[in-house]
């Protein structure tokens, strides 16, 4: 099948947007399937759409369904899609959904927070990632991973806030890898690292490094404020690493409720105490661990793949 991916995010970006239709174009590939990816649909017949974000795609998404009613529409539900959009432009959003033959969506939670009528659509598909071997952990400092843009939506400084609280005999040190949106949190980072020698914020780099930091580093925090479904995360189970999340819809729909490593979203206060406990007792450190190892199996690529097999042959079934 010749697939039309959508993604509001251009060529080059190393936004979760275009992230996620990268990947999706290479398991569509690996599935047979012959995958353009562009931004704005430009009419072009296809044998089906794939969208990525129900409201920044909404144009396309109405475009492709006037000219061709019948044929298959998946619409991704973006973070941003389930817990904002819906409420600042309900009518759009929502019609993309109802548009929509399949909404995939990226965690267990997403149908507590969508229209009932529209649950039916909802497929869960974990975005995978590789098995990464552990390296030595620094012997000096005890590292913890921030990996995010900085941006509202991800509260990027929390971490470091927390880290101010901490004691004079913590070791914590953090790496903060991530691209500043807008000039403003570049200077609110470079004002932090000056302040604050516990932070260390890396700018944008290559997926490589990231996931090289991952194999060496003691835990990965992930505070953001919404989520839907963030790819570091299955980075970060299939590394094995321990992960301090917010608690948060987007987190717990991957981790799991019993998940121990949560704080309440927003508080640094809260996180500084996970951080500490997490540093200073072993056995918390082993249980998290475990309960990472324990996800694995739902975030293996074969798994993704096998899902997205289904998906598509159902859809081309109904059309």
């Amino acid at each position: 099948m010749n697939i039309t991916i959508i993604t509001p995010a251009k060529r080059g970006d190393r936004s979760g947007n275009r992230a996620t239709a990268n990947r999706w174009a290479t398991i569509l590939r690996k599935l047979g399937h012959i995958p353009r990816t562009i931004t704005q649909y430009d009419g072009r017949p296809c044998d089906a759409m794939l969208a990525i974000h129900a409201w920044r795609s909404a144009d396309s998404i109405l475009r492709y369904r006037d000219a061709f009613p019948h044929s298959p529409l998946i619409v991704c539900l973006a973070g941003t899609d389930i817990y904002r959009f819906q409420k600042s432009h309900p009518e759009a959003t929502h019609q993309s959904m109802r548009h929509a033959d399949s909404l995939v969506c990226l965690h267990d939670w997403v149908d507590r927070a969508i229209p009932k009528a529209l649950r039916k659509k909802l497929h869960v598909i974990r975005q995978s990632a590789a098995p990464l071997k552990r390296r030595p952990p620094l012997r000096r400092h005890f590292e913890i991973l921030v990996a995010g843009h900085l941006r509202d939506e991800k509260d990027p400084f929390r971490t470091a806030l927390a880290t101010r609280l901490l004691t004079d005999s913590s070791r914590i040190q953090i790496a903060h890898f991530g691209k500043a949106h807008e000039p403003s949190y570049a200077k609110i980072a470079a004002r932090e690292m000056r302040e604050n020698p516990r932070y260390h914020w890396f700018d944008e780099v290559p997926r490589w490094k990231v996931r090289q930091q991952m194999s060496r580093a003691r835990a990965m925090v992930i505070s953001s404020r919404m989520e839907g479904g963030a790819n570091v995360v299955s980075e970060a189970i299939m590394a094995g690493l321990p992960i301090l999340a917010s608690k948060i819809d987007g987190n717990v729909g991957l981790l799991g409720e019993d998940y121990e490593g949560y704080y309440s979203v927003e508080d640094e206060k809260a996180l500084a105490v996970l951080l500490s406990r997490f540093e200073t007792n072993p056995q918390f450190r082993k249980t998290l661990t475990r309960q990472i190892r324990q996800q694995q199996p739902k975030f293996t690529q074969r798994r993704e793949l096998a899902e997205w097999r289904e998906l598509i042959k159902s859809i081309t079934r109904e059309a």
